[in-house]
């Protein structure tokens, strides 16, 4: 059974941070291009980050610079730091795996970031 469980979200100041893990089971996680993506209400999901196994990353332009993404391939897990966050930053953000140049993609629940004084 093919598990992506995301935690580290909840309630942040404006140019707080927040560090969120999505921990992957059930797969071979090397396989895998993982990506964080982010929904805010009424808009439509989008991407945030993806980082290949081998550590190739693509950022939305946008949010270069202050969100970070990483894995670790020992643990089956991927990050993003989260930096001077903003009010617009809040949103659901759900991990993602994708198998290399297929079609194959699970998703996790999603966890909830509120960027609010």
């Amino acid at each position: 059974q093919v598990q992506l469980v995301e935690s580290g979200g909840g309630l942040v100041q404006p140019g707080g941070s927040l560090r969120l893990s999505c921990a992957v089971s059930g797969i071979s996680f090397s396989n895998y291009v993982m990506g964080w993506y982010r929904q805010a209400p009424g808009k439509q999901r989008e991407l945030v980050a993806t980082i290949t196994s081998g550590g190739s990353i693509n950022y939305t332009d946008s949010l270069k610079g202050r969100f970070t993404i990483s894995r670790d391939n020992v643990k089956n897990t991927v990050y993003l730091q989260m930096n001077s966050l903003k009010p617009e930053d809040t949103a659901v953000y759900y991990c993602n795996a994708n198998l290399w140049r297929t079609t194959i993609t699970y998703w996790g629940q999603g966890t909830q970031v509120t960027v609010s004084s």
